[in-house]
């Protein structure tokens, strides 16, 4: 098995398309083409965690954050950054990111920290805009069913959490096929009528060329007739945050004094209590207090994060506890994440969770 198989699984899930603009993730080094020997899971890249691939005979090593995110002028080992590319240029390992586009997958970090706090009905708290595209086609009635499975199985025709959607109108069509065309039904040179279905459904952008590919494998005719049309609806599918609903209410707390143990948090910041219980909770891995705005829209009760500014704290009194835990802590589920994406298409494969502690902050 190569090392890209394992990448292309991890991109079903995260797809790069889907990160932020600024971001960097994906193959940070190395060549994909090689046959994977082992896959080492980490939050960051360090030179430990590189030595501690080698020693467990792993060619690959999966980070949440990019060990790249500025360009290089020179490779001398001046930074700890240079010094990890020349480490794993010379062993031949391969780097791989999945950063913001594991943050707004669906299932991705998110997701896991909602699930992990216990968090029901949950959505994104601020969906992706602009990133969505309807196609229609035309096509023969005895086909539609064909070419529908293909444009489903590319990609097309998934709303929230219903899959294979679409919309079908039966009418006629018609055309008249010239000289040199090779035409699926009708003569060359008489008018054409066919009985056909409308089939209309959603894409994300990024799957456009994927549903495209899939939609001419088996549309019957010469020029299949098809529109794109972008979207202004929200994608619910993906997104910023995650915003949902505890079983029962808690004090307030109560709860941050769970979250703390839970996700083993050396303290928590925190604003100053409202007086009301908590059942509406809202979550952002890393450092999501650009969200704050949102999670109050939303009737959120807490926002919890990892990374707020001092102004944040005073900004939200009255209006929503905001719980500071550390950007660290909220993003080191990333390992399980990636863990459970790899040993279950490849459950033979020797996947390992890094024993390096690589978080950079320190208390007292």
């Amino acid at each position: 098995m190569k090392i890209k198989n394992i990448l292309t699984e991890i991109e079903r899930l995260a797809p790069l398309p889907l990160q932020e603009g600024f971001d960097n993730a994906g193959v940070q080094t190395g060549d994909v083409e090689q046959e994977a020997t082992g896959a080492l899971l980490c939050l960051d890249v360090t030179e430990n965690v590189v030595d501690e691939a080698t020693v467990k005979g792993c060619n690959l090593i999966v980070s949440h954050h990019p060990l790249l995110f500025k360009p290089i002028k020179s490779l001398t080992g001046n930074t700890y950054v240079e010094r990890c590319l020349i480490k794993a240029c010379k062993r031949d390992l391969v780097i791989y990111a999945a950063h913001t586009n594991l943050d707004n997958a669906y299932g991705g970090v998110n997701y896991r920290l909602a699930e992990q706090i216990g968090l029901q009905h949950v959505s994104i708290l601020s969906p992706q805009k602009n990133v969505l595209l309807k196609l229609v086609v035309f096509v023969p009635e005895a086909h539609a069913e064909a070419v529908r499975n293909a444009l489903f199985k590319a990609g097309a025709g998934h709303i929230g959490n219903y899959d294979s959607c679409s919309f079908n109108l039966a009418g006629e069509g018609t055309f008249r096929a010239g000289e040199n065309a090779r035409p699926f039904c009708g003569e060359i040179g008489n008018l054409h009528r066919e009985k056909e279905i409308r089939i209309e459904t959603i894409l994300p952008v990024f799957r456009k060329n994927a549903v495209i590919r899939a939609l001419l494998s088996v549309h019957p005719y010469e020029e299949p007739a098809f529109d794109l049309y972008p979207l202004s609806n929200t994608w619910i599918a993906a997104g910023s945050g995650i915003i949902g609903e505890l079983p029962e209410s808690e004090n307030a707390r109560d709860f941050l004094l769970r979250i703390k143990t839970h996700f083993r948090a050396d303290s928590v910041r925190h604003s100053a209590f409202t007086g009301k219980p908590v059942r509406k909770v809202a979550v952002c891995g890393g450092s999501g207090a650009f969200l704050i705005p949102e999670a109050i829209a939303a009737g959120a009760d807490v926002f919890i994060t990892g990374e707020a500014k001092y102004n944040d704290f005073y900004d939200v009194k009255n209006k929503i506890i905001l719980a500071v835990i550390g950007h660290y802590e909220t993003e080191i589920c990333t390992n399980d994440i990636f863990f459970d994406v790899i040993s279950k298409k490849f459950p033979t494969f020797a996947v390992q969770i890094s024993n390096t502690d690589s978080n950079p902050v320190k208390y007292l």
